[in-house]
């Protein structure tokens, strides 16, 4: 607990005799290490780590040639309160190893040796004789590590965790140093873990978790029988465990996570008796758990979240006496969770959410239990009121559940330590909230209610101290929000980053979130009035959302210049005036949605600056403007231009002049061929705040074979062009040909003439079709037979002429796709052209005598598409089609 600076003048320095100097673990604030150091030349042992010393380290430390440990490290604490770090240059750091032959120990973590290169490095060969410790943990070294290091002859520990630039390679052979702690966590690694890992009979503690390994773990690493630590947890390691695991019988620690393992868990941990932590956990194991799991008598913590886990708990469990983290949840685990879940006086951190547990929950007879998550379950019965005699209870989740019955939400105010309440969606509880009665939840900072049928604004958060996350969405709730509600928020709660209040029935002014909030939404509710100024204040968002309103007046000019916004929504309102002109260069924005408005006026030039955008939608409003060559800088649009856009859409306005053809020359998402057989992999536009679990899923509505669809969640395999009813004029760019994904074009109520390029033929993903309402000329192409996913089909009202193409999807259009095109003709249109009788186009292209036309064509829709098809080929072989088509369809 000393304090102080550690001045040059400090009579310590006149120590001269001194051997060896510890100051460890006090706080010299800061001081630069004195040159004189370098005076205590007799020093053998020198320990300053974590006494908060800076700056560079003096050259003069070399002077100490006597050094057997050296130990300068420092923990992350002091960097939480600010301390700098010490640093060492290559002149120092050389010098140093050059003079100190004797060293044993030497202790660096957190030490700033970003300049030192892989030759000063390899001067520690040097100390080859003597060196048995060297930890460099987190010391911002890059480049190559001397390979011939972790080859010393007497080396027993090595760390270089925490130096994710630090390319790091492990012998091949000739291995067999005296290892017993190799700690190589989040350092850069390539291709397997090599065998001679084995090698190393002595090791130990060893960790190469983060370390970019794949392929499967060595055999020969099963047989380091003297392990009593083995991390390998975030890697890319893949095949099953295998149950050689039962040799490493001194185990205490054992972390697989966040790797590929599949198969079942092997039932071989009744020979793993000191085990005190596992963790399995974010794998792809199956099967059920492994009965041995649970005689572990020493066993802390068990994590095997994220895995594909089946099957029941073991109910009758009396040897986990120590368990303090249980951790199973997102499985497959189902039947009823046992009792002794509800009564080990030891736990208390259990997660069983996201399984598919039934029943009750127990009666709790421990209390321990400080966190408890049962969320996503399908778990019936009374709401436990055993649960609100957990008095050391901080976090629980009980949302999505089958729990009914009625709650009195006072019981809440005995849990005086809770912070975090979750019980969404719980569609089958009633919840009692008396707004007479007062509530006395001193310490909760979180309260999640979305779809709880709640329908009166909670009061009792006017007593909450320091509220940071609410979510009262999909609710009932109706009325104005209490003037209390709007004071809290902008005056007392200081530190509120979460509020969404959407899906409601709340009307009247707009609430103001602070300055700190980063998500807040208010989306579909019946506010009125407009935005007011004090939004400026808040520009630490990141999403805005306040669509589906009754909003009007002007957008604020300063939403275009936060720093941190992603997501701006404020569609389908009554906002009128321009768009925002003073979007900031390097902002952050990547949806903005203004859609269903009534903004007018041209697309401001800085909206250029948004080159991070994905999805744009201003569809809807009353924007006159000749599209813009400005957004060419939009390089991420996915809903407007142009290398990863995915649905494209200013339909609604009044855009002008030509099909913007430089565009469509640059969707290179479009131009990627999608399989449409393809299911696994499914990826989702969407925006995901980087401080919080809450996904914002980019909606669109869209013309989908003719009918209007809202889609909520946008897979980025859906491509769609959406133009229609602007004054779009000239030719069909033949580009479009090129976009060999999309799913929809929408050209319609336009001004579009010429005719209708061959090349939409390529379109082999196309849905449907829309060319309607236009000038177009000429004849359909008979390259659009080869759409064979085509189902909405619509050019009525053009100028079409000549007749219209059959066979495929072409079978199935009636007339309304075509009329209002006087000049056609055809089979959809009972209109028979000229030749008709003659030679009529042949669904089949290798038939070649006359004798298969329309009348067979007929067959196949009375008998069904294939079975036609196969008449229509006896049709041609026998040339006598009418009895056969009776005797089989009652055709006449």
């Amino acid at each position: 607990m000393l304090q102080g600076e550690l001045n040059s003048n400090s009579t310590l320095f006149h120590l001269t005799h001194l051997q060896q100097l510890n100051l460890a673990y006090n706080d010299l604030s800061a001081s630069p290490l004195s040159s004189r150091i370098g005076d205590l030349a007799a020093l053998t042992h020198l320990n300053l780590s974590n006494s908060a010393l800076g700056g560079d380290i003096p050259f003069k430390i070399s002077h100490l040639s006597k050094l057997l440990s050296l130990d300068l490290s420092r923990t992350d604490m002091l960097d939480e309160l600010g301390y700098s770090k010490l640093r060492f240059d290559p002149s120092t750091w050389n010098k140093l190893i050059l003079n100190t032959t004797n060293l044993k120990e030497l202790i660096l973590d957190e030490v700033n040796m970003s300049s030192i290169r892989e030759s000063s490095l390899s001067l520690l060969m040097n100390l080859s004789s003597s060196l048995v410790s060297l930890s460099l943990r987190d010391t911002k070294l890059h480049g190559n590590f001397p390979i011939g290091i972790l080859g010393l002859p007497n080396l027993q520990e090595l760390t270089l965790s925490d130096n994710q630039d630090l390319k790091v390679e492990l012998p091949k052979s000739n291995w067999s140093t005296p290892l017993r702690i190799l700690y190589l966590t989040d350092t850069v690694f390539s291709g397997e873990i090599p065998d001679s890992i084995g090698h190393l009979k002595s090791l130990n503690q060893l960790s190469l978790g983060s370390c970019q390994f794949d392929g499967l773990v060595p055999l020969s690493l099963w047989n380091l029988t003297q392990l009593t630590e083995l991390g390998l947890a975030e890697n890319t390691l893949h095949g099953e465990i295998p149950s050689l695991l039962s040799n490493l019988k001194h185990l205490t620690f054992l972390d697989l996570s966040a790797n590929s393992f599949n198969g079942h868990i092997p039932d071989v941990f009744h020979n793993l008796t000191k085990l005190e932590s596992l963790s399995l956990d974010s794998n792809s194991l199956g099967g059920q758990l492994p009965p041995s799991l649970f005689y572990l008598t020493q066993l802390s913590e068990l994590s095997l979240s994220a895995n594909n886990l089946e099957g029941p708990i073991p109910s009758n469990i009396i040897e986990l006496s120590i368990l303090k983290f249980l951790y199973l949840d997102h499985n497959l685990l189902n039947g009823t969770i046992p009792d002794w879940c509800f009564s080990l006086s030891s736990l208390t951190y259990m997660d069983l959410s996201s399984n598919k547990f039934v029943g009750p929950i127990g009666k709790f007879s421990t209390y321990s239990m400080e966190t408890l998550s049962l969320s996503d379950n399908k778990l019936q019965g009374s709401f436990p009121n055993s649960l609100f005699e957990l008095q050391n209870l901080t976090y629980l989740y009980l949302s999505s559940t089958e729990l009914s019955g009625h709650v009195d939400f006072h019981q809440f105010s005995k849990l005086k330590s809770l912070e975090f309440l979750d019980l969404s969606h719980s569609t089958f509880l009633s919840f009692h909230l008396d707004n007479n009665v007062d509530y006395f939840l001193p310490n909760l900072t979180t309260l999640r209610l979305s779809q709880c049928k709640i329908t009166k604004f909670p009061r009792f958060l006017v007593s909450i101290q320091d509220l940071q996350e609410l979510d009262l969405s999909d609710n009932q709730i109706e009325g104005v929000i209490p003037k209390w509600f709007n004071d809290k928020l902008l005056y007392k709660w200081k530190r509120v980053d979460f509020i969404d209040l959407s899906f409601n029935k709340l009307q009247g002014d707009l609430p103001i979130p602070p300055n700190g909030t980063y998500y807040f939404s208010v989306s579909n509710n019946n506010f009125t009035g407009g935005i007011s100024s004090t939004i400026c204040n808040a520009s630490s968002l990141n999403m805005l959302i306040l669509s589906h309103n009754n909003l009007t007046g002007k957008v604020p000019q300063c939403l275009g210049s936060f720093p941190s916004l992603l997501v701006l929504d404020l569609q389908i309102n009554n906002f009128y005036g321009s768009i925002p002109g003073n979007f900031s260069k390097k902002n952050a924005f990547e949806t903005i949605k203004l859609n269903g408005n009534q903004l007018e006026g041209p697309i401001p030039q800085s909206l250029a600056h948004c080159t991070k955008l994905e999805v744009l939608d201003l569809s809807d409003n009353n924007i006159e403007d000749v599209f813009p060559r400005r957004l060419e800088a939009l390089q991420q649009l996915q809903e407007d231009p142009f290398p990863k856009l995915r649905i494209f859409d200013v339909s609604n306005n009044k855009f002008s002049g030509p099909l913007p053809m430089q565009y469509f020359q640059e969707f290179q998402g479009m131009m990627a061929r999608n399989d449409n057989t393809q299911t696994d992999g499914l990826e989702y536009m969407g925006t995901n705040a980087s401080t919080t679990s809450v996904t914002y899923n980019d909606s669109v509505g869209i013309i989908m074979k003719g009918q209007l669809i809202e889609i909520s969640r946008i897979l980025t395999i859906f491509t769609t062009i959406d133009l229609s009813n602007n004054l779009f004029e000239g030719k069909i760019p033949q580009i479009l040909g090129e976009l060999n994904s999309l799913k929809g074009l929408n050209l319609s109520h336009n001004k579009i003439s010429g005719i209708i390029p061959q090349t939409l033929g390529n379109l082999t993903s196309l849905e449907w079709l829309d060319l309607s309402w236009n000038q177009l000329k000429g004849e359909i192409p008979m390259t659009l037979t080869n759409l064979n996913f085509l189902s909405v089909f619509n050019l009525s009202k053009n100028q079409l002429e000549g007749m219209i193409p059959t066979g495929e999807q072409f079978n199935t259009f009636q007339n309304d796709s075509y009329k209002d095109n006087p000049m056609l003709c055809g089979f959809a249109l009972s209109k028979s052209c000229s030749n008709d009788e003659e030679q009529p186009p042949s669904v089949f292209p290798r038939a070649k005598e006359p004798l298969f036309g329309w009348k067979s064509v007929a067959v196949g829709y009375g008998c069904g598409v294939v079975f036609g098809m196969f008449l229509g080929m006896l049709f041609i072989k026998t040339a006598k089609p009418l009895w056969l088509a009776r005797l089989l369809c009652g055709y006449n």
